[in-house]
């Protein structure tokens, strides 16, 4: 079996739990390939160097399962490293919610283990794509979201918005939202969209801080296509998919549609959605009455 690790470079916490992985790794026989700039952090908080069989500076590997250790961002930064390669994503978290990913570490023979015998699943989730005439965006395909947002602090952003060549609506926010099935617990929730089953190829267009509190977030079908021109007083705006930032000219247009692959993401057979929906947001939970 071949790995490819991915993490964040602040794990001084969770060194141990590191440790113990490549061990178990290393003792079954599986082949590991790390990240460069993580394995040269890792060699810095770790006793002694993990033993590794090659390095990946960029994004030509192959793997039958790439481990992402940290929290939904390294999850994220390893989705775009992984591409359309179709490798199932397993994240382990070290950082705060962790919503996309399989474990916490702190069972980590047992998940290595389910790995090695095939106790996993596998679920597909679709994406965004963003089509822009600016060469700037060398991975134009989002998980969670594509953002539009303002680049100061002052003006709002004008943004006219069509909806397979019909016309929608004239947004004047701080800025739009798209978001995925995935991405509905994430940025689109905080700013009052609705959350989606992540097996739902639909994806849901939300305001940030509209002008006017008519206007509502909407889900659409996943053949839809968004076509966006955005005017800004600074004449310049921000695109982000999934947090990394484009500075783009107010001449740039967006045409925002379903990604023509998906990603795949490891969950165990005792994790559920709704399961993981219920401890991370502590649905049905009394914190007046803890013991509940």
């Amino acid at each position: 079996m071949d790995i490819a690790i991915f993490g964040k470079r602040t794990q001084d916490s969770s060194k141990e739990q590191i440790s113990l992985l490549f061990r178990l790794l290393k003792e079954r026989g599986v082949s590991i390939s790390v990240d460069t700039r993580f394995y040269d952090y890792l060699r810095t908080i770790l006793p002694e160097a993990p033993e590794v069989d090659d390095f990946i500076p960029g994004n030509l590997f192959r793997a039958d399962f790439a481990l992402s250790i940290g929290g939904d961002g390294t999850f994220l930064n390893t989705a775009s490293r992984v591409g359309d390669k179709g490798i199932p994503i397993l994240g382990i978290n070290t950082g705060r919610l962790g919503f996309l990913t399989a474990s916490d570490g702190s069972d980590m023979e047992e998940l290595v283990d389910e790995m090695m015998t095939g106790r996993l699943e596998v679920e597909s989730r679709a994406q965004l794509k963003l089509e822009t005439d600016s060469s700037s965006i060398d991975y134009p395909f989002a998980l969670n979201e594509i953002a539009i947002t303002k680049r100061d602090v002052s003006a709002m952003l004008h943004i006219h918005a069509t909806l397979n060549g019909e016309y929608l609506n004239d947004y004047q926010a701080d800025g739009l939202l798209l978001s995925t099935a995935t991405g509905s617990t994430a940025y689109s929730l905080s700013v009052g969209g609705p959350i989606l089953m992540p097996d739902s190829s639909s994806y849901v267009i939300v305001p940030i801080a509209p002008h006017s509190l008519t206007i509502r977030p909407l889900v659409l079908d996943a053949r839809t296509v968004v076509d966006l021109r955005v005017e800004s007083r600074s004449h310049t705006y921000l695109v982000s998919l999934d947090g990394r930032s484009y500075s783009l000219p107010m001449s740039s247009e967006l045409r925002i549609s379903s990604s023509d692959f998906m990603i795949n993401i490891v969950r165990r057979k005792s994790q559920s959605f709704l399961s993981t929906l219920k401890a991370k947001m502590m649905w049905g939970k009394d914190l007046r009455y803890p013991s509940i």
